[in-house]
């Protein structure tokens, strides 16, 4: 017997870890709607899987502006969802003397407001489903801080709250809501701290492991949360770290 695809969307899959969670899931013979900004880009990325055999569409939407309306898009067009995965944010790393009200207001409306309307369009989509599951990627930066952040790690910090608060709300529908907090993974917006020998040697004394991750190896743990194997975890924050946070 053949396992029924389920009906997933991946937000925030135009690069990096959301690009491949989204592949992660098209891959495991899951139905996929990757979401980002650029329309060109992930057109390019659902060809390639489209060409490997797998199913994958492209939808252009800025959650900042229209997270509603790309869940209902999503919902159309694959017929119902099963999974959300929320991995878009933005960063700001400003030090608070430089970051005025309004820029930090913008960065939680785009990391924190965004992604409660998104839950709020998607729940009650994921309730019709035998197993409905929303993850969102959140970060280390939601416990331990590193200055200076004080936006994104205020944004975070929010963001692993409020999955809780959804996980106690909504668990007795048969579904879950858990989140991911990475570390550091090699991603755009990290590429030049990569790259920077000064900040080498800081991870080889803070991170156990002694490098950065790679976003191809956040994906199975959104696979994990997402699975029948996950259907008694609720409410809680896989990270992913490399044992960065267990490290006095």
């Amino acid at each position: 017997m053949t396992k029924e695809s389920r009906r997933v969307l991946v937000t925030g899959a135009t690069r990096g870890m959301g690009l491949e969670i989204a592949r992660a899931f098209a891959r495991a013979g899951e139905r996929v709607v990757l979401n980002g900004r650029e329309e060109v880009t992930l057109e390019a990325h659902c060809a390639t899987l489209r060409n490997e055999g797998f199913a994958a569409e492209a939808l252009a939407a800025d959650l900042s502006l229209e997270p509603e309306t790309a869940v209902r898009r999503a919902s159309e067009s694959l017929g119902g969802l099963d999974v959300v995965v929320h991995a878009a944010s933005i960063r700001d790393r400003r030090p608070t003397q430089e970051l005025d009200g309004a820029a930090f207001a913008s960065l939680l409306d785009v990391n924190l407001t965004a992604a409660y309307r998104l839950a709020r369009a998607a729940l009650p989509l994921l309730q019709r489903s035998q197993a409905g599951r929303l993850v969102f990627i959140t970060s280390i930066a939601a416990r331990i801080a590193r200055a200076p952040d004080p936006a994104y790690t205020a944004s975070k910090g929010g963001l692993e709250a409020l999955t809780r608060s959804l996980a106690v709300e909504f668990g007795a529908n048969n579904l879950t809501v858990n989140a991911i907090a990475p570390g550091w993974f090699v991603t755009d917006p990290n590429r030049a701290l990569s790259e920077d020998p000064q900040v080498q040697a800081f991870v080889n004394v803070r991170i156990p492991l002694k490098r950065w991750g790679r976003p191809e190896e956040l994906a199975p743990a959104a696979l994990f949360l997402a699975s029948p194997a996950a259907s008694f975890v609720n409410g809680i924050t896989l990270t992913v770290d490399g044992g960065m946070s267990a490290q006095m």
